[in-house]
């Protein structure tokens, strides 16, 4: 099945049914007076979350979703039926935003949580609804009112605990294979990961955790090159991130170089998220003999500065992979009886989930816009004339041009 993690849709709730006009008329029974009912509420439409999907791709190719109308009113008053509620199944993970306005509309984090993204229009009132003392034969009805129409754009970020970070080669697909049941591609050439992997890492009996394998990174990823940037964003929900470095890559090159690579590109992604919590795991040592494991080591993290975890494995062999999940689910443990203990560093949590969010769609948002300009030609925003714009100045009836990033 193909990985869809970003599409845009348009919803339209159900209209709201006209009321009736309508007298009462029976033998023997003069002047029988109004019995017009109400119409039916227009139905709405809602996004809900559900455990058994994992892509967007149901929304790739269909992407206008009506509700059901409300039926008309009747006479003897009868009132129309409502219109049926449409439910959009989403997988977990999924952000809702408007995409005129780009305002967040929910997040849909939990299976089962249902979201109103269109409220369907309320029902017109029938003639029976306006009969008084002084207006015993009303002829007086409303119709129903329109239901909410909007344009949606659907973002999944996969739910995970930890996320593996490194260029191409790295180790992170053989790493993901060894600590867990996942079976992603494994092969001696970059980009063998295209699209984000997904392990659960058991621990003990009810203890386990999630390791996502996000597809490498090259330099110049931040500008769009390699796979670009686009699934960084799938990083900014987990607790963990693991940089994984190659500590004896093919080409001979330095591993501090590479480790750095990494930090600049993610620092131009989202500075908000070089905050998260990461380890450094040096993999590969299977290939290096003892004295050139701890040389590395020490090269790599005075190059890096690095304060955080650091450890030397081997994903291939096995090589201490197994302290290391232990160490990490030990982790997330403390981390969550922190956050239950202390409110402000649960808060602070939520901020800086808040930020890597925010500069995130933004950092994507700028490199769409971009990728808009190169298309029409134009090297940036700066190049654009109101002369560009003279030919669709009347042209409000034309047709929708919708952009789909592949």
């Amino acid at each position: 099945m193909k990985f869809v993690d970003e599409v845009s849709i348009s919803v339209k709730a159900g209209d709201g049914g006209n009321g009736m006009m309508s007298f009462r008329r029976e033998k023997f029974i003069e002047k029988g007076g109004p019995n017009g009912g109400d119409g039916g509420d227009g139905g709405s439409v809602y996004i809900e979350a559900v455990d058994n999907f994992n892509t967007l791709v149901d929304y790739r190719y269909t992407r206008r979703f009506n509700a059901q109308n409300g039926a008309k009113g009747g006479s003897a008053d009868c009132t129309g039926a409502k219109g049926e509620d449409l439910i959009l199944p989403v997988p977990i993970g999924t952000t809702v935003i408007d995409a005129g306005t780009q305002e967040v509309i929910g997040d849909l984090v939990k299976a089962g949580q249902r979201l109103l993204v269109a409220q369907g229009g309320w029902h017109g009132l029938g003639n029976t609804r306006f009969k008084s003392s002084t207006n015993r034969a009303p002829r007086q009805t409303t119709p129903g009112k329109p239901g909410e129409a909007r344009d949606l754009k659907l973002e999944l970020k996969v739910l995970a605990d930890v996320g593996l970070l490194g260029l191409p080669n790295a180790g992170k697909s053989t790493f993901i294979r060894s600590v867990s049941a996942a079976k992603p591609k494994v092969a001696d050439y970059p980009f063998t990961t295209l699209i984000p992997n997904l392990g659960v890492v058991s621990i003990a009996r009810y203890k386990s955790f999630v390791v996502a394998d996000i597809p490498g990174l090259i330099e110049g990823a931040a500008e769009g090159a390699g796979l670009g940037i686009r699934f960084l964003k799938h990083l900014a929900r987990t607790r963990l991130l693991l940089h994984l470095v190659d500590m004896a890559p093919l080409d001979e090159s330095d591993p501090a170089d590479a480790a750095e690579v990494i930090l600049n590109e993610l620092g131009k992604f989202s500075p908000a998220l070089l905050e998260r919590d990461r380890w450094l795991i040096l993999n590969k040592a299977d290939q290096m003999l003892e004295e050139e494991r701890e040389e590395c080591k020490r090269r790599v993290i005075e190059r890096l500065d690095w304060k955080g975890p650091v450890y030397v494995i081997s994903a291939m062999e096995r090589e201490g992979t197994e302290e290391l999940s232990q160490d990490i689910m030990r982790y997330l443990d403390e981390r969550a009886l922190r956050i239950a203990e202390e409110p402000t560093y649960g808060e602070a949590l939520v901020e800086l989930d808040q930020r890597i969010e925010d500069e995130a769609r933004a950092r994507l948002q700028e490199l769409d816009d971009q990728r808009a300009l190169r298309r029409a030609g134009l090297r940036s925003v700066d190049d654009v004339s109101d002369d560009d714009f003279d030919d669709y100045e009347d042209d409000e009836d034309g047709p929708e041009i919708i952009y789909v990033r592949e």
